[in-house]
């Protein structure tokens, strides 16, 4: 099978369902957006030190995100009442469970929050910060997406959980390094 098929140059795509929507349909977006995350999830992982502990143990979790990141794909581009729902996945609420069940294991690690923190610290920590961005955008595109047309519920509920395990992970990993939050005092002065 070739990698290109045409069907897509007049600036529509296939959803599973069988029906064809712009490539600009909040559907699309959506899916883009989490296809986007999924793809920051792999470049988190190649920043993972598999001689470490702590980093081989977020590995195999951000292995299950990835996969749970597809299924929730294929939610988005097969609406509710298509001819192929029967042949996908959907994000559940035990999928929920599972991810608030890392979070208390990942957060158990680290010091109680007293303040917002900066992003940032270790390499793979900012790489966490950035995916838990792009996570919160999906999340967007999904509400939005809901306001008009059905979706899992559970998906968005997922997506906002697994911004906090990212943000968990980020403080994790900096803890593990020795390096601190950078609070963020919400007094700016300007540099001299």
């Amino acid at each position: 099978m070739k990698l290109y098929t045409r069907t897509g140059d007049d600036g529509t795509t296939g959803l599973f369902g069988g029906e064809r929507v712009g490539k600009d349909h909040p559907r699309v977006e959506a899916g883009g957006t989490v296809d986007e995350l999924n793809a920051w999830i792999g470049l988190v992982g190649s920043a993972c030190d598999a001689n470490q502990p702590l980093h081989t143990e977020l590995l195999g979790i951000l292995s299950e995100v990835q996969a749970r990141l597809f299924e929730v794909g294929a939610d988005l581009a097969t609406p509710p009442g298509t001819k192929h729902e029967s042949k996908i996945a959907r994000i559940t609420a035990d999928h929920v469970t599972e991810i608030e069940r890392w979070i208390d294991h990942i957060d158990g690690g680290n010091e109680p929050m007293r303040t917002f923190i900066l992003p940032g610290g270790t390499e793979l920590a900012a790489r966490l910060h950035a995916a838990r961005t792009i996570c919160r955008r999906a999340e967007r595109r999904l509400v939005n997406l809901s306001r008009s047309m059905d979706i899992t519920p559970s998906a968005g509920v997922f997506l906002n959980r697994l911004s906090d395990l990212l943000f968990a992970m980020a403080r994790r990993v900096n803890k593990d390094a020795g390096v601190a939050d950078v609070p963020w005092t919400g007094k700016s002065k300007p540099s001299q």
